[in-house]
Formats: C-alpha cells, structure tokens, sequence
C-alpha cells in the first residue's frame, strides 16, 4: 500500500495514482482487524488508517483452534476426499506482480518438481497445491494423480491447514496463520533476490525471523522432507519466537470478539 516505492501490478503504472486510489478506499473502512502488535503498528501507517482497529486476531482463523483435534482433522480429510493413511504436505505458493495476461490475471510457473517428489515420497505423503485466486493458470495435475491434489477447489484454506503435516509456501501471508498449528514450514524461495529486491521487498529479516529453512533448489527441498524431524529441532528457538511476535492475540475466540466490538458500536450509534 502506501509503503511501495513502485508498482508492478498489470493496469497500474504510477505509483502516486496507485497510492491515492487506495488511501481513498480505505476512508470506506470503519473497522480493521489485526493480527499482532507489529501489523497494528503497519497497517496504521501502510494504509493511513486512524479508525478503530480492532487487535484480536483474525476470525478466520478462529478453526485452527477448535479443530485441531484428530476427530476433527480425519473429518476434514474424508470430506476433502483425501487419503487418510498418508501424510499430507501443502504448497501454498502466491503470484507475481510481474506475471500476468492482464487485470486480475496472474501466471504461475510450477518450479516444484512434483515427477521428483512423487518418486521420493509418493509412498509416505500426497502433495495438495494451491495457488493464488489471482493465478489463472489451471495446472494440468492429471500425471499426478493420487499423489497432487488441487487445493485450489475448496474454498476454505484454513481446512487445508488443518489437515496437512508441513507448508510449502514462499512470500504468502498464509505462513502467519499456519504457525498457529506449530507444525513445520519450508520456505521455497527460488526467486529470493528478485522478489526483495524488486518486486516486493520485506517488512522484517527473512533469514533471520521465518521459522523454517529458505530453499531455492529441489535437491535442497528433497533433502528437508527428508529431514523434518531435525528442522522441528533446528527451528525451535526462531518459531517460539515468531509465534510470540506474529501469533499473539489468536486464541479461537476472535469472531466473538469481532461481533462484541461491532455490536456495541452500533448499540451507540442507534442511541
């Protein structure tokens, strides 16, 4: 938003433009909803917000709660329709600003090498992919059937979260609300550099703060599947604290919450 130097995004070539359009949306807003200390402290001045904000962590994540339970989590498997006997890993990757066939458009290039994880893995896990609702491209998954399931069908992500054993993303916000299970996360970064250094950039110190290894290759996400256990136990120290950080005020309470704080502001807007 306001903190962007540039902009990369189809239909969008100056960034004042840019940056006007959306400090006149966010005037719309009445409320805005935070996560942790350190988004309050963003989003009041990436979007030059000064209304309410409301810092009880995110409603949509309220589930990753209550269901995260294995009654629950083989519950959310059968009615996804995926196996029950295998580990599941979820690639969640997001889009490119500078990919795109036009306005709400967006390309993406599969750098995962799925034949290589199927004949490395296909006995133990099954892979479900989600892209972007931005990414347009429909990945033909049809050689990877019963190991490659599209996640990009169901409409709940948060369910995906619940029922898989690892994360696969890169620069997705979605590893925020995946460190509320505490399960594993890898980072597949093949384009680091050119996504922080000219797409994108990065509010915090990637190497130093994401609580699971930064890839670039196969033969290094290979060898880290391999080796989940010893990463729970080299990320220990960095995910403690990011949880700390970034996870803060989630608690499965916060649609209630949400509710009271919008209930009560309109019992004195009525009176």
């Amino acid at each position: 938003a306001l903190d962007m130097e540039d902009v990369f995004m189809v239909g969008e070539t100056d960034i004042n433009e840019y940056k006007k359009h959306f400090a006149k949306n966010v005037q719309t807003w009445d409320y805005l909803i935070s996560q942790n200390a350190f988004s309050s402290e963003t989003f009041a001045r990436a979007f030059d917000f000064h209304k309410k904000m409301l810092e009880i962590g995110y409603p949509r994540n309220d589930i990753l709660f209550r269901d995260n339970n294995e009654e629950a989590i083989k519950r959310h498997k059968k009615m996804l329709g995926l196996p029950k006997d295998k580990k599941i890993i979820l690639y969640a990757p997001t889009w490119r600003d500078d990919e795109f066939y036009g306005s709400g458009q967006y390309k993406f290039t599969l750098e995962l090498d799925l034949d290589r994880l199927k004949k490395e893995f296909g006995d133990e896990y099954v892979i479900v992919l989600i892209t972007h609702y931005y990414v347009v491209d429909a990945l033909d998954l049809t050689p990877y059937k019963g190991f490659v399931y599209n996640g990009s069908v169901y409409n709940d992500i948060a369910r995906l979260y619940l029922i898989s054993d690892v994360l696969i993303t890169d620069y997705s916000s979605v590893f925020f609300d995946y460190a509320n299970l505490r399960r594993p996360m890898i980072f597949f970064m093949y384009d680091l550099e050119k996504y922080r250094g000219t797409l994108r950039g990065f509010y915090f110190d990637a190497e130093a703060e994401l609580p699971g290894p930064i890839l670039q290759t196969n033969d290094e996400m290979v060898d880290a599947i391999r080796h989940l256990d010893q990463i729970e136990v080299d990320y220990k120290e960095k995910y403690d604290a990011f949880y700390d950080k970034y996870c803060a005020w989630e608690d499965g309470t916060s649609t209630e919450k949400v509710v009271k704080a919008v209930s009560v502001s309109y019992t004195h807007l009525t009176l």
